[in-house]
């Protein structure tokens, strides 16, 4: 996979035909130690002569005939319980105002300091 994302960023680059050592080059550019010659020689030998946009738009073609899943939504909530006569008073949050601590200056020291 890493081999055709490389050959497609070299595409988009501009190269409309990226050799092996192209896709080796920004393989290892990209991190990769050791880059799989035997892939990269493989796709390059597989994708010689054919052009990247018209392969897309194959593969594209061939993949919206396949079902992706998409189940159905989700089921409904539950209903409530049928309950007695007696309704449940919401309780009221008490909220507790906290005191910001006195202004300083940015350093801790309000004095004024050496400066």
């Amino acid at each position: 996979m890493q081999e055709a994302a490389a050959y497609m960023l070299l595409v988009i680059g501009g190269n409309a035909s990226p050799s092996a050592d192209d896709v080796k080059n920004v393989l290892t550019a990209g991190g990769v130690a050791e880059p799989n010659e035997e892939s990269i020689t493989a796709l390059v030998s597989d994708l010689d002569g054919k052009d990247i946009n018209e392969l897309l738009a194959d593969g594209a073609e061939k993949l919206k005939d396949i079902p992706m899943g998409g189940s159905g939504g989700g089921g409904g909530g539950g209903g409530a319980a049928a309950g007695g006569d007696a309704a449940e008073e919401p309780e009221e949050e008490v909220i507790e105002e906290e005191e910001a601590p006195a202004a300083t200056d940015m350093f801790g020291g309000g004095d004024g300091g050496d400066y």
